[in-house]
């Protein structure tokens, strides 16, 4: 399973389309599951008392269920949005992320979206994960690229990104040996 995590917490947002494009072209065998709780993690403490917060317990959970994770995130001010910070930070000194594979997607048009991008794989290899730099992408979008169903309607996009996806759990399976549980 390829756990989707869109950096924006903004209806309408073309990164949450993007990513929501992906899990309904998914390629049969692949099973794209969306994260939904950005928005209802609490801020990160450090020393914060065990049991995590409800919200945080949910992450984890579906973190650990996932044999990978898709992103796709805005860049706010020259970065990551502070809410995906926030869901990155609680995966620091837990596993949640050791060694899983990671993508991401970046749908803003060339010359943005590149500090997002470089601070998102700079967090994402210091929690260890595995940056899947091959299935990265840029697949810029529009708001006029999104149909009232809040998915993408450009052809072209839906394929690249259903090839996204295929190429993130080949390389996991190449990277593993073997398939892994989840990934068909």
């Amino acid at each position: 399973m390829v756990l989707l995590i869109s950096g924006s917490t903004r209806a309408g947002s073309t990164n949450t389309a993007a990513l929501r494009t992906v899990q309904a072209v998914a390629p049969s065998g692949i099973e794209a599951r969306w994260y939904g709780g950005l928005a209802e993690l609490p801020a990160f403490v450090p020393e914060a008392p065990e049991p995590a917060p409800p919200a945080v317990l949910r992450l984890r959970e579906q973190l650990s269920a996932a044999d990978a994770v898709l992103f796709c995130t805005p860049e706010y001010a020259g970065t990551l949005p502070g809410s995906l910070k926030n869901l990155l930070d609680w995966t620091v000194g837990t596993g949640d992320l050791y060694e899983k594979p990671a993508a991401w997607l970046t749908v803003a048009p060339p010359g943005r979206g590149d500090g997002a991008a470089a601070t998102l794989a700079s967090v994402l290899g210091y929690v260890g994960a595995e940056v899947d730099e091959a299935s990265c992408a840029r697949l810029p979008l529009s708001r006029t690229d999104i149909g009232e169903d809040g998915l993408v309607v450009a052809p072209a996009f839906r394929a690249d990104a259903g090839e996204v996806l295929r190429r993130l759990v080949a390389n996991r399976r190449g990277t593993a040996g073997r398939p892994s549980a989840g990934i068909h």
